[in-house]
């Protein structure tokens, strides 16, 4: 009699060709992801289009090296899950295409993933998640709070008004003629400098958790500029420690003031700027002896990878959520 539950995901969202088998939504049975990041370095951000082929190129190679690490067969794969949104819509079709193709030649279900659950969910691969819990969820194109009271069930509560944490840091470290991609540049450039710039930090009204790094992502280039005028020299260091800061200081504070209000069991944060040190560092002195668990992913699981979908896949297959073939690409999917 067959007990466990595996879920194939495969995602495809934005430059990360990737697909995973997990065991019971916790335990990772093959993980393979291409990377395409050395091919979008020269262009200084992600080409929709050269994502799109790379997708092409690689998924039929991603999967049959997943499967092959699982050494597991297609009769013992319970269900295909896939992201289907939000992300590039041409990238985002090439996996879906593939997860339908499966589901149809395999007779296995078909159950669409969000593509923010899937780091939420991330963190079910470390340890069980304890409700309700909050969730940081910060990467290039999102800054969200989301209140979770059980399995497969998100509210968001805070989110950016405008540019999201990871898109003001690769804006910032172009302006500091930082390769691609700039997050984790300007992270490791910042433990060198000083926070001597004061740069502006958007607390929005009173009690509001939402963000927005428009206006700081403005400051710092303002600053660059007017001191390019004076024939001054600022610190790159400088610069990316005191943008870095305020970045660090508002996700901060707004996640703990979250955690207090509603009284959360647990705290995790998710998406690609989770792996920042800084940010890993003050939620971790924030949240020590508080009583209040801080679950922070390992760096591979922060970035965009199918062991994340999977998982998330987990619960919403369980709970019964289906897709046909007529299952279409969402770049601009809710969560719901």
């Amino acid at each position: 009699m067959k007990n466990a539950t595996y879920i194939l995901g495969i995602e495809s969202s934005c430059d990360e060709t990737a697909v995973a088998i997990v065991k019971d939504g916790k335990e990772i049975i093959a993980n393979v992801v291409a990377s395409q990041i050395e091919s979008h370095k020269r262009f200084g951000g992600v080409v929709p289009e050269i994502a799109s082929r790379h997708h092409v190129e690689q998924i039929t190679i991603v999967l049959q090296e997943a499967m092959e690490q699982s050494g597991l067969t297609w009769d013992e794969i319970d269900a295909i899950a896939v992201t289907q949104g939000p992300g590039l819509v041409g990238a985002l079709l090439i996996g879906v295409s593939a997860a339908k193709a499966l589901a149809f030649a395999k007779h296995k279900p078909l159950v669409p993933v969000h593509h923010i659950a899937g780091h939420i969910y991330a963190n079910r691969l470390l340890e069980e998640l304890q409700f309700p819990l909050l969730a940081l969820v910060v990467s290039g194109g999102h800054t969200e709070l989301v209140l979770m009271k059980e399995h497969g069930q998100f509210e968001l509560i805070g989110q950016t008004r405008d540019d999201a944490a990871g898109e003001a840091y690769d804006k910032v470290a172009r302006m500091l003629d930082m390769p691609y991609p700039g997050g984790p540049q300007i992270d490791l450039l910042a433990a060198q400098g000083e926070e001597n710039l004061t740069f502006p930090r958007a607390w929005l009204e009173q009690d509001s958790f939402d963000f927005s790094f428009s206006g700081l992502k403005s400051a710092v280039i303002n600053t660059i500029h007017n001191a390019q005028q004076r024939g001054e020299t600022l610190k790159k260091a400088d610069i990316a420690a005191s943008f870095q800061a305020s970045v660090v200081e508002v996700l901060t504070e707004k996640t703990f003031n979250a955690a207090e209000k509603y009284q959360v069991k647990q705290v995790l944060i998710a998406g690609g700027v989770a792996a920042n040190k800084g940010l890993r560092t003050s939620l971790e002195n924030k949240f020590a002896g508080t009583g209040i668990p801080l679950l922070i992913p390992p760096i591979k699981f922060c970035t965009d990878n199918a062991a994340m979908i999977a998982a998330a896949g987990t619960i919403a297959y369980q709970q019964g959520r289906r897709a046909g073939l007529d299952l279409n690409a969402n770049p601009s999917l809710p969560l719901q």
